[in-house]
């Protein structure tokens, strides 16, 4: 009967028994002595490092970090978003003006007075007034109150609600030339807060403003800036806006939610809103706009606004965050 039989029917034990030969060698010792990791001065001095034992240096050790700052995930998107409008040969506007007047936050824009859109957009008010920018357009052909427009039940002047107007404020030139403006600036809203809704966020904007630009040009410097942005699927679908006609909406297909979703607005500037500039007559004005918290959030997979912007947001978040790159 053979050994695995033997094991089978439990009739066989096999012990493994392991000996061994110990001899004392030449760094034998008693007492347990710790390397030394340092060198120091005394040692120098008196000569002990001689006959001290070192530990020995690891080249390959990363260390400790260094403590130091880090940019916020918003910030390296406004960033890169900036460095998209200078490669366009754009000029960045100052941003330093979060306060506008009702005339030039809405009526300047066509928003007529009436409009439910003036209730939604009804923010931080301050004390003040304007009437320096009347006269030389029709606009709606409504009826038009200047006191409405310098008090609405309150005072006039606002936290801004929206960018439109403040970036086409230097194309008002005594003697024009084609120019190429773009903004990336805080706005205020009254929005109910939730998951992709704040009342303070960031609109980004370009405008173009040249002789003989058509819709063609517009649709152009979308694709162009859309696919400096990573977003190459574009559509364009008919909207409506006060202040431009036409006006487009931008739509991209999102390869995670498996849908089209909007990433933009655009239009092209009314010649009624133009006039009172001072502008020739055969000037055109192009623009678009996107909010900044949204390319932001599809690129670092954050699904809720508050937790990019406001008390919410984790540090840890800001330490870990990698750098941006839109067209990757």
């Amino acid at each position: 009967m053979d050994r695995a039989e033997l094991k089978r029917r439990k009739l066989l034990l096999e012990v493994t028994l392991k000996s061994y030969w110990i001899r004392q060698g030449s760094a034998f010792s008693t007492a347990v002595a710790r390397p030394e990791t340092e060198l120091t001065p005394e040692m120098i001095a008196t000569g002990s490092w001689r006959r001290l034992p070192f530990k020995p240096y690891n080249f390959s050790s990363l260390g400790l970090p260094p403590a130091c700052g880090h940019l916020h995930p918003l910030l390296k998107v406004r960033s890169e978003l900036r460095q998209i409008f200078l490669e366009m040969g754009f000029t960045e506007m100052p941003t330093d003006n979060f306060v506008e007047s009702s005339f030039w936050n809405f009526d300047a824009l066509f928003q007529p007075q009436q409009h439910p859109a003036r209730d939604q957009h009804d923010t931080f008010f301050l004390l003040g007034g304007n009437r320096d920018y009347l006269g030389g357009s029709v606009g709606l052909g409504c009826l038009w109150d200047l006191g409405c427009s310098e008090q609405f039940g309150r005072p006039s002047i606002g936290m801004k609600t929206q960018n439109n107007f403040g970036i086409i404020r230097p194309v008002q030139e005594e003697k024009f030339t084609p120019v190429k403006y773009f903004s990336i600036d805080r706005v205020f809203r009254n929005e109910s807060l939730d998951a992709t809704h704040l009342a303070e966020f960031h609109q980004v904007e370009g405008v173009v403003a040249d002789r003989g630009l058509t819709l063609g040009h517009l649709m152009g410097t979308l694709r162009q800036f859309f696919t400096k942005l990573g977003i190459s699927q574009l559509r364009f679908k008919p909207a409506y806006n006060p202040y431009t006609e036409p006006s487009m909406e931008v739509f991209s297909y999102h390869e995670g939610l498996k849908k089209w979703v909007e990433v933009g607005n655009s239009g092209v500037f009314r010649p009624e809103l133009l006039l009172p500039m001072g502008l020739p007559e055969n000037i055109t004005v192009i623009a678009w706009g996107l909010s900044l918290e949204r390319p932001t959030m599809i690129k670092y997979g954050i699904k809720n606004i508050r937790e990019l912007m406001g008390h919410r947001v984790n540090l840890q978040m800001v330490y870990d965050s990698p750098m941006c790159r839109l067209d990757v």
